[in-house]
């Protein structure tokens, strides 16, 4: 029986990816160190005889080693992800997104362990000249710490499959939408509604052009390459796949919908230009020919993951307190 070793199994992807495992009939490891993770995300696999939950840091290489013994695979998605507010804490997305992949990287060094799936974003493209954007693009100008960080981290993981002969799965993800997101414009939008439904104050001029994924997609795209097994053969031993649907809308097309299903019709007051807040790109929409040709495409439309995300808010409110 294969065992995952999950980091960040408690937030939104990570936990969802747990339960997901889990049915597959893999044993899991699931490790936090709850800074953000939600208890209530792992208690359905907590049920689970093969489920073991840790709590843990990234920092502390010996009790992040000791908890990955044993695993056939890592899925390092434990990350910081406040891309908006990372000029307030610059060290942050240094420590949390790239110092924590190098230490996940060498406890799978520790314990001889050679596949690892790792959580990137598109953000890497910065402001990309081409679009839909491939992962072969050239890079840009990084114009955000967290991306600046995830390319650093990608980086590790491609010179660790070179240099020790790991098996890497980078997946470049759009924003993900879903059931247990507690972060990101939906949620905002609806925290601000929950306030005050007649006004809803909006970054930038609302046309932003974003595409989004729903979470089980997601999760299909990341089970579906990595049994797939298509690193192995690979030159460097490591493949990059961008994940999001073949579609996308813009920031007012998402406003439109959440407030039509909330049953709201706030004022919406715009802070003007294109942009919502430095480091924002107002045009995300990547190429996913590379993974569709493996055989899997999104179920979800973008419309329905705005939708689903919405609804569960609705019914789990309780998420607003915890990050209040």
């Amino acid at each position: 029986m294969q065992r995952a070793f999950v980091s960040g199994a408690a937030g939104f992807i990570g936990s969802s990816l747990c339960d997901r495992l889990l049915q597959e009939d893999w044993e899991v490891v699931g490790w936090d160190n709850f800074s953000t993770g939600q208890s209530e995300f792992v208690e359905s696999a907590k049920q689970h005889a093969r489920f073991r939950l840790i709590t843990g840091d990234n920092f502390d290489l010996k009790h992040l080693t000791e908890a990955m013994s044993g695993s056939s695979a890592v899925f390092h998605l434990a990350a910081n992800a406040d891309v908006r507010f990372g000029l307030e804490h610059p060290r942050r997305d240094l420590e949390q997104n790239t110092i924590a992949t190098f230490n996940i990287l060498e406890a799978m060094r520790s314990n001889q362990i050679k596949k690892i799936a790792f959580s990137s974003t598109g953000s890497v493209y910065g402001e990309a000249a081409v679009i839909p954007t491939p992962e072969d693009a050239p890079f840009p100008i990084q114009t955000s710490l967290y991306a600046a960080s995830k390319v650093a981290g990608e980086s590790l993981i491609q010179a660790y499959c070179e240099g020790f002969g790991f098996e890497g799965y980078i997946f470049r993800f759009v924003s993900i939408l879903g059931e247990r997101y507690t972060h990101g414009h939906v949620f905002d939008f609806y925290r601000q509604l929950l306030h005050d439904p007649t006004r809803l104050h909006v970054l930038g001029d609302g046309n932003q052009r974003k595409s989004y994924l729903y979470v089980q997609d997601c999760l299909n795209a990341i089970l579906h390459v990595m049994a797939k097994d298509t690193a192995r053969s690979a030159k460097h031993r490591c493949e990059i796949y961008n994940l999001g649907a073949e579609e996308y809308c813009t920031v007012k097309n998402s406003i439109a919908w959440i407030c039509e299903r909330l049953k709201v019709d706030p004022t919406l007051e715009f802070t003007g230009g294109e942009k919502g807040w430095i480091g924002d790109n107002p045009f995300i929409f990547l190429d996913t020919t590379k993974v569709r040709k493996t055989g899997w495409s999104s179920e979800i439309t973008v419309r329905q993951a705005v939708e689903r995300t919405v609804d569960w808010l609705v019914a789990n409110q309780w998420v607003f307190r915890k990050r209040d």
